[in-house]
């Protein structure tokens, strides 16, 4: 003998409830199948964060509050009347604030791009040692984009290419 599986989907009378409009007619009430509907949720709210998040990346550093206040603005229209509502005002503000960043023209781009091919060229531990004890005898404020080119270059070269499979 085996149990009966679960019903999800039963119809009851209710007739507690009065009847439903003006006609005098009961009415039938169907419980929702809240399990499904919640998991479904959540399942594409973590796949459209996973697509935002490597979204963010590829966009300039500039339109990145631009892509947060949209998210933030569309998830508080869509969800105005629960809790959720109140992340429009932070959407709004980052909408608003995104065109205040100044932009950094082409020829910065160039000049970045140009200064990583010519640091790659300290390929192996030691000569990137050698190259952070020089840095080391300037300011941080000079020198923090060489250090930023480096310290991206070197988890680059730590990375096997397949993303979340580090050494641990």
């Amino acid at each position: 003998m085996r149990l009966r599986p679960y019903r999800r989907n039963l119809v009851v009378w209710s007739s507690s409830a009065g009847p439903a409009g003006g006609y005098g007619a009961l009415r039938l009430t169907r419980l929702a199948r809240t399990g499904r509907i919640h998991r479904f949720m959540r399942t594409a709210a973590l796949l459209t964060v996973a697509g935002l998040v490597g979204l963010a990346r590829a966009v300039r550093p500039r339109w990145r509050p631009l892509l947060g206040g949209a998210v933030l603005t569309v998830a508080g229209v869509v969800l105005r009347s629960g809790a959720w509502g109140v992340a429009l005002v932070p959407g709004l503000l980052f909408l608003l604030s995104a065109p205040l960043i100044p932009a950094s023209p082409d020829a910065d781009h160039k000049r970045r791009s140009e200064l990583e091919r010519e640091l790659a060229a300290y390929s192996t531990p030691a000569q990137r040692c050698d190259l952070e004890a020089t840095l080391d005898q300037y300011p941080d404020s000079i020198t923090s984009e060489l250090r930023d080119i480096i310290a991206g270059q070197a988890k680059a070269a730590r990375s096997k290419g397949i993303p979340g499979a580090g050494q641990h």
